[in-house]
């Protein structure tokens, strides 16, 4: 296993621990993988989210939803106490929907775990 192999797969499994988080339908569980100040430019929202509060008023509106995640291409680089996670991501509503996105997750390193400190979603163009 080379270094890269080493971080690829932690950084990787943030993306099933947030989408775990999704599954519990709390928006608590999933702002507390955010840092404090973190930013959020959301898939089904014009407003860019900048703080704790903002995302909690996302994720109580995006939750009810049911979404679930799937990645279908992740790439993830990492440089010291920062990693990125960005690629193509499918969720799948329970009404039935499904939607394609790109997305980047930015997660930063606060010395005991990996926060999300950016997150873009942006549905596909097409």
């Amino acid at each position: 296993m080379n270094k890269q192999d080493d971080f690829t797969a932690p950084i990787m499994a943030l993306f099933d621990d947030w989408n775990d988080a999704l599954q519990t339908g709390d928006p608590h569980q999933v702002v507390a993988l955010y840092d404090t100040d973190a930013m959020l430019l959301p898939t089904i929202s014009n407003q860019v989210r900048h703080n704790h509060q903002e995302l909690m008023d996302y994720f109580a509106m995006f939750l009810p939803r049911g979404p679930v995640g799937k990645l279908d291409e992740a790439n993830v680089r990492g440089w010291g106490d920062i990693a990125i996670n960005s690629g193509v991501y499918t969720f799948a509503f329970n009404h039935g929907s499904k939607v394609q996105a790109r997305y980047t997750f930015v997660y930063r390193w606060n010395g005991q775990r990996w926060l999300i400190v950016e997150h873009h979603s942006s549905k596909m163009p097409e």
